[in-house]
Parts: C-alpha cells; sequence; structure tokens
C-alpha cells in the first residue's frame, strides 16, 4: 500500500549463541499480494469479490472468491464463470515490498532489532522488551492491533531462534483455524520443530517430491537422514537452512533502521470522497510515525497531512491539513484524536488519490521516570494533551491563556494568547502580589445608572471595600484615574465597579461602570 518509505540498511550483525533470554517473534503476511489493494478493514464492507492474478493465473484471493470456488492457480476465465462480478488485481511486488517495510518500521516501537524475512515476514528481537510491554501475551496481542491498523492480518510463531520462530508463523498460515505456536525454552524447541512439515522449508520446495519419495514429510525425518547423501543429492543450502531451525548454526541478521527524517506516502486502492474513509488510512501512516519516533527517541510538535487529489489536466491542488501541539508527543493515542477532529472538520474539493504524512518539527524525546510511589494526580503531560485536542476541535484561536503584563491598568494587564504561543513570551517581571481581581473581566466597561447618589446594576449596588486608587496610563493617550470598588448587589452577587474622578472641579456628579464579575 504504501510506496515511498525506503530504509537505508546497516551491515550484517552476528547473532549472539542463543540462550535463555533470547526470544524471538515472527510476523508473516499470507494475506499480503490481496490486503496491499483491498487493506482489512476495507473487506467487510466490499460487496464483490476480489482476486489477485499474475500471469493471468490466481495466486490470492477474498474469502467471498474461496466460498465460491475459486482457487489457486486457476485461469481468469474459469474465474468470470464463477463470479462475474469479480474485481481482479494484478500482482503488484512493489507495493508488497513497501507494506513490509511500512510495517516493520510501525513495528520498531516494539524493538530497535527488526529485520525483514524471506516470504512476506518479519523477525522481531524482543528479549529485552516483554518486561517493558506487559509481557509475551500483551506484547503478541500489540503487535497482532498494529500490523491490523496498517490493514493486514497476520500470523505470528515465538522461538529462542529466529528461523524456529520464522517457521512456526508460516505453519500457523497454513492452519488458519490454530495459533501461532510459542516455544520458550530451547530444550523443548527440537520437540515442537521435529513436528512441522519439510515442505517449510524455503530449500526444500525444490526437492518435494524426491523427499516424499524417501517417505520425508516432517522435519524429524529429514534430520534422520545421512547428511552426506543429503547434502550430495540436495546441496548445502537445504542442510543450513535446517541447523538455523534447530540452533545449531547461526545467520547474521540485517536490521531495519529508519531514516533520519519522516515522510511516508500512501497511495489509495480507490478515489475517496469522504473523510470518514480517510480515517483509516490516516491512521495507519499515523502508526507508521509512532514507530519512527520511538525507533529515534524523538517527540513531533507538527505534523503535516496531505490529501492528494486529481493529477495531469485536470490537476487540483493538495489539501493540507497543520497539526500544532502545544507539547510534544510521542504515542499514538494521544496524536490519533487530533488526526480526527482536523479530518472532521475539511471540506474535500474532491477526489482523494493519495495521502502524505510529514513532522517537520520534532524534538528530543524526555520520558519521566517512573516512581516508585506514583502520583494518582493528574500529569501535566495529560493536561497538554487536553488542550491540543481542544485547539483540533476549536482552532487556535479559541484556546487561550492569560498572558499578564506589568501596568496597573487592568485592560493592559490582562491579556490573552494562543496555547500554542511559546511560553518564552510570558512577561517574568509580572508581580506576584495577590490582588483582588475578578474572574471576569468585561471587554468594556459598562456605564451604571446613578439613583440616589448610588450606582445600580438591577438593584443598587452596596460598596464593601475600600478604595482601589489607579492612576496610570499619563505617558500615554490611555490616561486612567479610577477609584475601584467591590459591591454587592440585593442577590449578594459581588462585581467590580470603578468610579471616573473628574477632571474639572465643574463636573461634580461621578460617573460610574461595571469592569468585572467576581465569580
Amino acid at each position: 500500500m504504501s510506496d515511498a518509505i525506503r530504509f537505508p540498511r546497516k551491515a550484517p550483525i552476528n547473532n549472539p549463541a542463543p540462550h535463555s533470554e533470547t526470544l524471538w517473534i515472527a510476523v508473516h503476511l499470507p494475506a499480503l499480494q490481496l490486503e496491499v489493494f483491498v487493506p482489512l478493514w476495507q473487506q467487510v464492507e466490499r460487496e464483490s469479490a476480489s482476486v489477485v492474478l499474475k500471469q493471468n493465473r490466481v495466486i490470492a484471493m477474498s474469502d467471498d472468491a474461496r466460498k465460491a470456488g475459486v482457487r489457486a492457480d486457476m485461469r481468469r476465465g474459469g474465474v468470470q464463470m464463477l463470479l462475474p462480478e469479480v474485481q481482479f488485481f494484478v500482482q503488484n511486488s512493489e507495493r508488497e515490498a513497501a507494506a513490509i517495510s511500512a510495517i516493520a518500521l510501525a513495528l520498531l516501537r516494539y524493538t530497535p532489532q527488526v529485520s525483514i524475512a524471506d516470504n512476506a515476514s518479519i523477525l522481531l528481537d524482543i528479549g529485552a522488551s516483554l518486561r517493558l510491554f506487559g509481557g509475551l501475551r500483551s506484547l503478541r496481542q500489540q503487535i497482532k492491533s498494529t500490523v491490523h491498523t496498517l490493514g493486514y492480518s497476520l500470523t505470528t510463531g515465538c522461538a529462542p531462534t529466529a528461523k524456529s520462530a520464522w517457521l512456526f508463523a508460516i505453519h500457523a498460515a497454513r492452519h488458519q483455524h490454530r495459533p501461532g505456536h510459542v516455544c520458550l525454552q530451547i530444550s523443548r524447541l527440537h520437540k515442537a520443530l521435529d513436528q512441522l512439515p519439510v515442505y517449510l522449508l524455503m530449500s526444500a520446495l525444490a526437492w518435494q517430491e524426491f523427499l516424499h519419495g524417501l517417505a520425508c514429510y516432517r522435519l524429524a525425518d529429514l534430520r534422520a537422514l545421512p547428511r552426506p547423501g543429503l547434502q550430495r543429492r540436495c546441496g548445502k543450502t537445504l542442510l543450513e537452512e535446517l541447523d538455523q531451525a534447530y540452533s545449531l548454526h547461526s545467520v547474521p541478521q540485517i536490521w531495519v533502521v529508519a531514516d533520519p527524517e519522516f515522510h511516508a506516502r500512501l497511495e489509495l486502492p480507490d478515489r475517496l470522497d469522504s473523510t470518514d474513509a480517510l480515517f483509516n488510512y490516516s491512521r495507519s501512516l499515523l502508526c507508521q510515525l509512532s514507530g519512527w519516533l520511538n525507533a529515534q527517541r524523538l517527540a513531533v510538535k507538527h505534523m503535516r497531512l496531505e490529501l492528494q487529489h486529481e493529477r495531469g489536466r485536470q490537476a487540483v491542488p493538495s489539501s493540507v491539513l497543520d497539526i500544532q501541539l502545544a507539547e510534544a508527543s510521542w504515542q499514538e493515542a494521544h496524536l490519533l484524536p487530533l488526526f480526527k477532529e482536523k479530518l472532521a472538520h475539511i471540506s474535500l474539493p474532491t477526489a482523494v488519490i493519495a495521502l502524505s504524512l510529514h513532522a517537520p518539527h520534532t524534538v528530543a524525546l524526555e520520558v519521566p521516570s517512573d516512581s516508585l510511589f506514583p502520583d494518582t494526580l493528574s500529569r501535566p503531560e495529560e493536561h497538554q494533551h487536553l488542550l491540543a485536542l481542544l485547539v483540533a476541535r476549536l482552532g487556535a484561536t479559541h484556546v487561550l491563556r492569560p498572558l499578564p503584563k506589568e501596568d496597573h491598568r487592568p485592560e493592559v494587564a490582562n491579556q490573552w494568547i494562543s496555547v500554542m504561543h511559546n511560553d518564552k513570551l510570558i512577561d517574568k517581571k509580572v508581580a506576584s502580589t495577590p490582588l483582588l481581581r475578578p474572574s471576569w473581566l468585561l471587554n468594556q466597561a459598562i456605564a451604571l445608572e446613578v439613583r440616589r447618589h448610588k450606582p445600580c446594576f438591577g438593584s443598587e449596588l452596596s460598596l464593601i471595600s475600600p478604595a482601589e486608587r489607579i492612576e496610570a496610563g499619563w505617558w500615554s493617550d490611555q490616561t486612567q484615574v479610577r477609584d475601584y470598588f467591590v459591591a454587592a448587589d440585593s442577590n449578594h452577587v459581588r462585581y467590580w465597579i470603578y468610579r471616573e474622578r473628574p477632571s474639572h472641579a465643574e463636573n461634580a456628579e461621578p460617573s460610574w461602570f461595571l469592569h468585572g464579575i467576581f465569580g
């Protein structure tokens, strides 16, 4: 599905000899050839059956096609006789390779030691990750959820060696009703491997008929054959692959290494004009971003999602979603609601044919250490995630925080800015002395009616505090000469009012104004 992710490779690194702490999980993608065209979440909604062809012969099919009688190696014409409305796809090896790379990138969140194996498989050395992710069962479930988010089905195998884990995952794909086998101890590994069929070995496929003629159906039967004669007949490669499975021979792994900058692109299988339909595809890009951030030990503060429309003569400029975060984050659970809110408020001019995600602003990841006695109160980062979600829903200009200035005039001292602005803008010289100020300061003061020499706001207001005189602004055109009071009405609601001091002696009657309301 994704066709723009390429990984530079490190030099091969020899695996150490297996020991009790070494544990591998193999992830096999049995339906990759089909799911690069029809993702897992789309197969449920799709009404027509789907078939993938290679040289006009069937190599993969959907469940509906299988139930209708379509089988592997069937010709195109035979499929059309069974299913006239079937949708055909031609195998795309480039899409398959890009999809495997995208999945490997997303799985880097669980371990830095990820390797791409044969037969649409990925190997993960998770020996050092078990405790971090809550044990083997929890880790396997999280890996399954990640791959499903990207739109692919999978089978897994777990064993102390990479090759044996790979064999268990392949065997589970051939027996869909069985979960992937788990073997945690070297002492039990040989017995579990002995029961596997010979055809699981890649090197044995060319010699399958010959081996069956020798009544060699399981790996135990293959191990019982004389090695010198087997090597002369079938070559050295078959024995080496067999030794790798039984931990008698180690091979170097080539680890997947993430690019220094993140930029992922996803070609959509159909033209989509609904933001709801785009959510799953954008989520798969976000899943890759989360894996990249964990691998690079970074957190993101700014993401750019580009929705690409028609090209050519009827080209339409791409729609761009800029997602700003008040606090840098790296966890998919925190970033996903922002994507959902942004997509819900965008209006598409035409259908979308591709998605592109870029992370232009990242910072070093600072993960707080866990405490022996964790605080049950909300952590500061949770507050920042809430602010980011509100900004995505309401807009940066509608989520504000105070920016007080060092000035006696309330209108000047009371300033507000967006929560997305940098904390460096805050005036550090503002006095910390608490002043009696209302929770709600009006943008524009309201002139009050005067009855019997008393200010009124619905009812007569009684002054309950001494005057606070403010004389400021004489150096500018905003001179203020006021006496502020706390006043209460008949319902005991408190107000912040002020009296304009007359500038001339002939103005004997003072003017009263309402400037704030206490909570």
